[in-house]
């Protein structure tokens, strides 16, 4: 189970706003591209939005199937891999001061997927999730215009160095 997690320079509500944007799919999350809505309406549980994927030559239709919405702090989805099997990818959001703590869970339901599972394929996953991290808190980040929360300044933890302050 790939379990990874990032601190945003925004409010947990300016998140959720990224996250519940269907349109905004493609931005973040690492690997499709042209997002299509297939049906209801995102994130409501069973709405469904279909992409595309290429792997190397391979050109993969997939879909993501909203399976549990708690409107403003979790989004879990079952991603369809057609042959590949199906994964599970939940995103929590939790408040952190003025920020957002985003936590995603990511591991394998259904078919071949599951059956390979092992630590390369972890981590892969790893890298993964850092990169989608990483776009998500960019998008959201830029999206939050007055509700980006920068880490406020304070003089607590600091490490002051001088000479004599070591120890051996």
């Amino acid at each position: 189970m790939a379990v990874r997690h990032r601190l945003i320079q925004a409010t947990p509500e300016a998140v959720w706003d990224v996250l519940a944007d269907g349109d905004a799919y493609v931005q973040w999350v690492v690997g499709p591209s042209k997002v299509t809505p297939r049906d209801g309406r995102w994130p409501q549980v069973g709405a469904t939005i279909a992409y595309e994927v290429r792997l190397g030559p391979l050109l993969l239709d997939n879909e993501s199937v909203v399976r549990r919405c708690v409107e403003g702090s979790v989004l879990e989805l079952e991603a369809k891999a057609g042959r590949l099997g199906t994964a599970r990818i939940a995103v929590e959001l939790r408040p952190w001061g003025e920020q957002c703590l985003v936590i995603v869970d990511e591991h394998p339901l259904r078919g071949p997927g599951g059956l390979l599972h092992n630590v390369g394929v972890e981590a892969l996953i790893q890298v993964r999730h850092r990169a989608m991290l990483a776009r998500l808190a960019k998008l959201c980040e830029s999206r939050a215009g007055d509700r980006c929360r920068p880490d406020p300044p304070d003089s607590v933890g600091e490490v002051h160095r001088g000479w004599g302050t070591g120890r051996a």
